[in-house]
């Protein structure tokens, strides 16, 4: 991830640009009267649900795999090896792959090679989730003290999100769900204005350059998803992931949707309820310019002692020694209890 801690305020944008976050709330429609509970009737409890067993070592075994092939920053060889090998990899569990590649304009004028993946599975089935993360990391470790100019690892930030939806791939492929999934992995959405630049001209739009890009050139035209989740961050120990406040904004029946199964699974102690500060995140893309609502789960504190993301975002910290498998764990079942309900 990500944005070095850069807030949307309010939902004024620099360039014109205004969310669209407003929430119709649609009454009375053709409902029979005769089906609608009374205002004394409780409303359903929400149940678990039977769903395959989800493998923690096989998604740190897939962390693992990304960090070996070292920082996966655009342009870079490591990248594209990596890139090769998630195509593979989604291919290997049944899924039909789709590679979007672009040229893209990073802040300081860079041309990145960038390439979005996508594996769907159930294709034809009209009604879709879309399960994503980006898989590139942060050319810069510009929030550390030492080798500031030197690409990081990105472990937590970049490789947990992708790992998680492998292992999430590779269950959907032995065991299909009633809907359709598509899982994306977004590139160059980690490659925005470092901490260092003075003149702070850019703007929000210099993040997430893969999910833009695709957002307004959706690899399928007229692409549609009931819904979407974003990981990010999604590994590290003492992970806490409050509702965030972009999601909250735009898509809040969606975070309810993933916190209540949090819940359920007896997760209250790692998926939170406050709220966040709104972040900029590929979320906020694939809601405001392609019209999926979606929920970030991503790692951040809101204890005063040390607000924002976790401690080791965007240092070179953020390598396997921050990885907790149980973490892992916890958002893969969580989000494997998500599918399978739908």
């Amino acid at each position: 991830m990500e944005r070095a801690g850069r807030l949307i305020d309010g939902f004024s944008l620099r360039g014109g640009w205004i969310i669209a976050g407003l929430i119709l709330a649609l009454v009375g429609c053709s409902e029979p009267p005769a089906s609608r509970p009374s205002p004394t009737q409780p409303k359903p409890v929400p149940a678990l649900v039977a769903t395959p067993v989800f493998s923690a070592d096989s998604a740190y075994a897939h962390i693992a795999t990304q960090v070996d092939f070292g920082p996966r920053v655009p342009n870079s060889t490591g990248h594209r090896a990596c890139g090769d090998w998630l195509v593979e990899r989604l291919e290997g569990y049944g899924a039909a792959v789709t590679v979007q590649e672009a040229r893209v304009t990073a802040f300081d004028g860079t041309q990145l090679d960038m390439r979005n993946i996508f594996g769907a599975f159930n294709p034809a089935e009209r009604r879709r989730i879309l399960l994503y993360a980006h898989w590139d990391t942060r050319p810069f470790a510009d929030k550390d003290s030492v080798r500031t100019r030197e690409p990081i690892d990105g472990a937590n930030d970049g490789a947990s999100g992708v790992g998680v939806l492998l292992e999430l791939a590779r269950i959907i492929g032995d065991s299909l769900p009633a809907v359709g999934v598509d899982i994306a992995f977004f590139d160059a959405e980690d490659y925005g204005e470092p901490e260092w630049v003075v003149d702070k001209d850019a703007d929000y739009t210099d993040w997430c350059l893969g999910s833009q890009y695709w957002a307004r050139k959706p690899h399928i035209p007229g692409y549609r998803a009931k819904f979407g989740i974003l990981l990010d961050m999604v590994g590290a120990k003492g992970a806490v992931f409050h509702r965030e406040g972009t999601s909250m904004a735009l898509a809040p029946g969606v975070v309810d949707k993933v916190w209540t199964a949090a819940r359920l699974l007896g997760y209250g102690d790692v998926f939170k309820n406050r709220v966040t500060p709104q972040t900029i995140d590929d979320n906020l893309f694939v809601s405001q310019i392609a019209g999926i609502p979606s929920a970030n789960i991503v790692h951040y504190h809101l204890e005063t002692r040390m607000m924002g993301y976790f401690q080791h975002h965007h240092t070179h910290g953020d390598n396997l020694d921050a990885i907790d498998p149980e973490v892992l764990e916890k958002v893969g079942n969580v989000l494997t209890q998500v599918v399978y309900a739908e």
